[in-house]
Order: structure tokens, then sequence, then C-alpha cells
């Protein structure tokens, strides 16, 4: 049995998490002054101006310090899943904003785009972060045969779909974070949950220039943090457990195309007081 790292290393994971989005954060703010922030600069819901670099500052910490914290066996998967994550987020970021991506939004607009014979950029990215779900399901493989084969499955489908999932959330100042933090805090227990404590920390460090508005986290600190977490939750032991929790996954995905996630909120007071804690006024 892999032994369970002490608490007092898992807060400093959490800690050096933190250390690391506040510094992200600050070379962020550097590049959104000059004219190379321009790209990244954007009106948020409320019609205020935002910064979409808070992304990248995320994934870079989180990504960085979930690998400084994973278990030996999955601190290369930790990196090709947070990594690729956040880069092809990024992509999806400045690429997807172009006027004639505007159409290729959701998994609807994704498979017009490519029935027209056009690949958008959130083809690439579902495509990308697909892939790196793919290696790190490899990069963990547990045996050979059937079982070996339902684990790449489940560690595939876990990292990309709360990778997506997550980026569902961010449709609003502070939701995707605070999703993500209670998401890893859950999650902290047992030998892999060290992958997920400076993760913690770098999302804690992001939360308040989320929730301020001066930036954003868009696809590409959404998809990274997720995509952490969907590894720490392919890390479980219970296959059972694995399946269902990529089921629930699949099912709010699917929701998502025919409902409206803040509308749900919106309507469930625990949710929507939660949603709203720390928030500006619209």
């Amino acid at each position: 049995m892999t032994p369970r790292p002490p608490a007092r290393s898992r807060a400093g994971l959490v800690l050096a998490g933190a250390a690391a989005g506040r510094a992200a954060l600050a070379v962020a703010a550097a590049l959104a002054a000059s004219d190379r922030g321009r790209a990244w600069a954007r009106t948020n819901y409320a019609g205020r101006p935002v910064t979409l670099l808070g992304g990248p500052a995320l994934a870079l910490a989180a990504t960085a310090t979930g690998v400084l914290g994973a278990p030996a066996g999955l601190r290369t998967a930790t990196a090709v899943a947070g990594g690729v994550s956040g880069l092809v987020g990024g992509y999806d970021d400045l690429v997807g904003a172009r006027p004639e991506q505007a159409r290729d939004k959701g998994l609807a607009g994704h498979l017009r785009a490519l029935r027209a014979g056009r690949v958008s950029a959130g083809a690439v990215k579902v495509a990308g972060i697909g892939a790196a779900g793919a290696v790190a399901a490899l990069l963990t493989s547990r045996g050979r045969g059937t079982g070996a084969l339902a684990d790449a499955v489940l560690t595939t489908g876990l990292v990309a779909g709360t990778a997506n999932l997550l980026n569902l959330l961010d449709l609003r100042p502070g939701r995707a974070a605070k999703a993500g933090v209670l998401a890893a805090a859950a999650t902290l227990g047992g030998a892999p949950g060290s992958l997920v404590a400076g993760p913690l920390g770098a999302a804690l460090a992001v939360l308040p220039d989320d929730l301020g508005e001066r930036v954003m986290l868009g696809d590409s600190g959404a998809n990274a943090l997720g995509a952490l977490l969907g590894l720490r939750l392919a890390a479980g032991p219970s296959r059972g457990r694995r399946a269902g929790l990529l089921a629930g996954i699949t099912a709010l995905t699917l929701a998502s195309e025919k409902v409206s996630f803040t509308r749900v909120i919106d309507a469930t007071p625990g949710l929507r007081d939660l949603d709203r804690l720390g928030r500006r006024p619209s």
C-alpha cells in the first residue's frame, strides 16, 4: 500500500499552489497592460472589461504544482493532462474569438462546422484534450486485458469530460473556480489526493481576481484545472465508482446542450447563494 503523505505536506502543496498562482497572475497583469495582451481582452457578461490571461496563469500554476505533488506514477500523466488541456484551451480562447468562428460553439456547432468542411477551434480543443486523456490513460495503465481497456476508457473519459464540464461552468465570475476548489478539496484524501493539492491552492489564488472581474479563466484555465481533477478521479481504486462518475459527467454535459446551467443555478436557492458569494453586483 502506498503511504499517505502527511497532512502538513499537503498544506505545503496548497501554499505552493497559491504562491505560484499569485506569481503567474502578476505576470498576466503585466502582459494584459501591454500590446501583447490585447488579443486576450474580452468583455464579460456584465459588460465589464476582463482579460483571459488569468486562464493561462491558472493552467501553468495548477499543472506545475500538480506535478510537484503527484505520486511518482502520475507525474508525467499530470503534466500531459494539465499542460495540453491548458494549451489547446488557450488556442480556442484566441482563435475561437474570431468572427468566422462565432457560430461554432458547443458540440452541435463543432459538428456543423465539420459537416461544412471546416475544423473549428473548439474541435481542435476537444481533440487535443481527448488525446491528452488517452495519453494519460496509457501512462497510468493498470495491467492488460479487458480490465485495462476499461480503465483506459474511463481515464480518457474522466480527464476529457471533467475538463469540458468545468469549462461549461465558466459563464459567471468565480463559478468554475469555486467548483474546482470544492472538487479538489473533496478529493484530497488518499495517496493520489496530493495531485490536486497544488491546483487547489492555485484556484484559491486566482479566485479573488475572478470574482472581482479582473480576469476570466476561459478555456485555458477551466480546461486545465478540470483535466487535473479528472485525472485525480481516474486514480480512484473502484472501477464501478469511476464509471458512475463518468456517467454523471456525461449526463451533465449532454444536458448542457438543452438546459441553461445559469438558469438552473439561479432557480436553486443553495446553489444561487454559493454562485453569487463574493461576486460584484451585475
